[in-house]
Formats: structure tokens, sequence, C-alpha cells
């Protein structure tokens, strides 16, 4: 017998935010024109944005939604709600069918709502959850506005306050928290107090959130109850929901929290009343691996001085220098990529490199410094009377990796390699800085200039990116 679905219908279109699509679309386009620029680099993993009524949290929203990149291909959202008027002791994801807003249709992903009740005694099917619940639903419209790629949602709603119900929702969601999909965590911050009294608890609980440590956090949570401050109903309405975040988050030191923009009902004009307020926070939680190689002033210094005296002998009596490693850093010896560019008065006198060394680093360094002065086929040999004005820089390489959207590649950070069949080509991440080039002038000139694919041709390629550890002599050096 085949199941029919039944779509969670909007609750509060025309309440909380307008019902006429037009209108909304509209509206969310001023909030987002006026929202905060994004804060930070590097993938954004997770948010944590007021659910409000537009006019109080709209602008605070927008500034959170601002951080992501619209054209990140998220593959699901999960969106972490606490509920607002039914307490039933576990998470309850929509299994029924998808949610509609007036924008449309946003699929659910049943599958893996089913998985995580089947999977998890912390998860259940409680639909009553979610039909009246606004604190998912105002989330919506943003994400079908700003997000170009299709998505579908994973709606949860927590009925619990009870932290080790929180942490077992968190081991259950565990797998889910990767790269590829986007978690949303819908909570207002204080209720009621004075504006003052609001202002400064809400700087108290956003600190302890982006701490990163539940322990802190619950911590906090308690103590801003113990300050009895007047009409302070609770200092963060869906702290269960955000301390699930933490328990995803904690010990991974790829992630920074951004605090983004803070205003609190007092400061809507003309409906706030500064006697007794909502806080509300918009957070992002971003991702930006730190290189697996890393390299200290003494080994660049190192590495330039190699370079420098290879350089020097090779150009003036062919000879390359012996090298002893014995009082080398384990980096020296690590292999590793390196490219040596060569310039004389800011212009290119050579560059040379290699992505996959079978030596050293020091030895790839001494390597490329001599074929960068010898054989880029670009330029002349360099000759001895040059030796004076050339000014060294070195480009150590991390590991390669393939990427899916070129929306992954940030210009400055990032060196890009096309490849396809026996065809390639790279660019240095210094060189779009260097350039002022856009990323479509980054990838066109890469493909036609350096790969010989045209000036499309990195459409249908393979695109590899990795990052570099640039640095160069110095003035002083260069006498």
């Amino acid at each position: 017998m085949q199941l029919i679905k039944k779509d969670r219908q909007p609750a509060v279109a025309g309440s909380f935010y307008p019902s006429d699509a037009i209108e909304l679309k509209k509206t969310i386009a001023g909030f987002m024109n006026a929202a905060k620029p994004q804060h930070a680099k590097g993938l954004v993993r997770a948010i944590l944005v007021p659910h409000a009524g537009y006019v109080y949290s709209g602008g605070v929203a927008a500034s959170g939604y601002n951080q992501l990149n619209p054209d990140q291909e998220y593959k699901r959202v999960f969106i972490l709600a606490s509920s607002h008027r039914v307490s039933f002791g576990k998470a309850s994801v929509y299994t029924q069918g998808d949610y509609i807003t007036p924008l449309g249709r946003i699929p659910v992903d049943t599958d893996i709502a089913k998985d995580l009740i089947l999977d998890s005694r912390s998860f259940t099917d409680y639909p009553e959850a979610h039909i009246s619940e606004h604190s998912i639903e105002v989330h919506l419209p943003f994400l079908q506005l700003h997000l170009k790629y299709p998505f579908k949602i994973v709606p949860i709603v927590l009925g619990t306050q009870v932290p080790a119900v929180c942490e077992e929702i968190a081991k259950a969601l565990k797998p889910y928290f990767t790269s590829e999909n986007l978690f949303v965590i819908s909570s207002d911050f204080s209720h009621y107090p004075a504006y003052a009294d609001a202002v400064k608890v809400d700087e108290l609980t956003a600190n302890a959130f982006c701490a990163n440590s539940p322990a802190e956090f619950l911590k906090v949570i308690r103590n801003n109850d113990n300050l009895r401050i007047s009409e302070l109903a609770t200092s963060m309405c869906a702290w269960p929901s955000g301390l699930t975040l933490l328990y995803l988050t904690q010990g991974n030191s790829d992630l920074s929290f951004n605090k983004i923009d803070y205003k609190n009902s007092g400061d809507i004009k003309p409906y706030g009343d500064k006697g007794s307020v909502v806080g509300y926070h918009a957070i992002s939680v971003t991702e930006q691996k730190k290189s697996e190689f890393d390299l200290s002033e003494a080994d660049k210094h190192e590495l330039l001085r190699i370079a420098r005296t290879t350089v020097d002998s090779y150009i003036n009596s062919g000879i390359t220098p012996a090298l002893n490693p014995e009082g080398y850093s384990e980096n020296l010896k690590a292999k590793a990529g390196a490219f040596v560019t060569l310039k004389i008065e800011d212009n290119l006198r050579g560059c040379i490199g290699t992505f996959e060394p079978t030596v050293p680093l020091y030895k790839v360094v001494q390597q490329m410094a001599i074929a960068s002065s010898t054989q880029d086929s670009r330029f002349q040999p360099l000759k001895s009377k040059e030796l004076s004005t050339v000014h060294i820089e070195i480009s150590v390489l991390t590991p390669m990796r393939k990427i899916k959207n070129i929306s992954e590649i940030q210009l400055g950070k990032h060196g890009i390699y096309i490849k396809k069949g026996f065809q390639g080509g790279t660019f240095l991440p210094q060189v779009a800085t260097e350039t002022g080039w856009s990323l479509d002038d980054f990838l066109g000139h890469c493909s036609r200039d350096k790969a010989g694919l045209g000036w499309t041709g990195w459409k249908d390629a393979d695109i590899y990116i990795y990052e570099a550890l640039i640095f160069e002599e110095d003035s002083v050096k260069k006498k």
C-alpha cells in the first residue's frame, strides 16, 4: 500500500513573516542588502540564527545567512530547534512529507529522518512537535532565496532540556556533521529582561557558546540563572539545540566560532520596548583546515640560503653545492612539493616547481633553484651579471585536493592545478593576488595559457587546489 505524504504546511506565514511570495522576497532582499558582510574565510559548517518575527529578528538572521556562500553546494541542511509548545523528552524529526512555504516546497530527506529514528533511541517520529512550531519554518525562506543549489532539509525539534539526551542526539547526528551538510541552530537569546541586562547576559552566553565547550556553555547558562536578573526567563531559549551542536564541534581545532551580529528587540524602532526585550545573536561556525605542513622562521631562512647559494654557485661555476642535512629540522627532511620563483625588479625571471617530490624538501628547493634559473623555457638561462639583482621567492606546497565545485577556491589562498588527459597547468596562490584577477580570470588563464585547454576548458577538466607557504628574501638579502 502506498503511503500518502502529509506535507507540513506554513503555520506562521502572515504573522511572523509575509504570506505573499512577492512581498516575502522583497522583505528578505531588504534584510540581506543591509546584512553584515562575511566575517571569516572558510567553509561555513553551521550558523546560529534567531527565529522571532522578521520585524524583530529578520535583520540579525540575514547577517547570519549572509555568511553562507550562495554558490556553496550543501547536500542537506539540518535545522535544530527547540520546542516552544510541547515537551516529549526526545528529538522529533519530520518524516510525513515535505515542508511548504509561500515560496514553494522544500524537500525533507525522509530517508535520513527515518534512519535517525531507527538507529537512535533519542529520536522519534512525533509530527505534532512540528505542526505549529515556528522556529524551523521562519528560516526556510532565507535558505530558499539565498542558496543557489538544490538542497534537502532534516528538520529536528528538540523536546528535551536534559544535557545527557542532547549528547545522545549529537552522537546520532555525528555521521552527518560533514562538509557536505550545513547545520542551522535556531535560537533567540535572553527573554524579557530590561535592555541593559539583556546586553550583559547575551554577551556572556554568546561568549560561552563560542568557546566551543559544552561544559563551559552549561556553566554559564546556570550562572545566568543564579544572577537573579529581573524578568529573565531564559538566557537562550533553544540552549539544548546549541548544546547539541557543541557536542558535535568540541575538540575540532579546525573550527572557529564568529560572532556576526547582535540586537535585541529594544533596538527595533518603533516596535521595541526597552523595559522588556528579547535578544538576537547571529553566529557562524567556519572550518579552515590548518596546513598539515608548517615551517619555522629558521626553516624558511635555511631554504632561502640553500636557494641563493645554489643559484650563485651553479650560474658562476656550474657546480651544485653539497648540502649537509645533519642539523636540519624534520620539516626540511620531509617530502614536500615546492616552487622557486626568480624576479628582477618585480618582473618574472624564472619559475619551476614540482608537486610530487621523491626527495626531501631541502633537495627539492635546490633542484628547483637550478631549474628555475636555467631551464624555464620562457627565459634564457640566468647570467652571472644578473645575480646581484635577482630576488628569490619560495612556495612550499601542501598536498593537492580535487574539488567538486569552484566555490571551494579561495583567491589568494589556493593554487589551482587543471588537468585533462595528458594536459595540465597550474597557478600558484599568489598569482591571483598579484594580477587582481577574478575567479573566472584565474581559471580561464590557467586553462588556456598553462594547460592548453582553451579559456573554458576547465569546465570539463579535473581541478585540484593546494595551499602554499610563501616566503622571500628581504631587502637585506638582495644586496
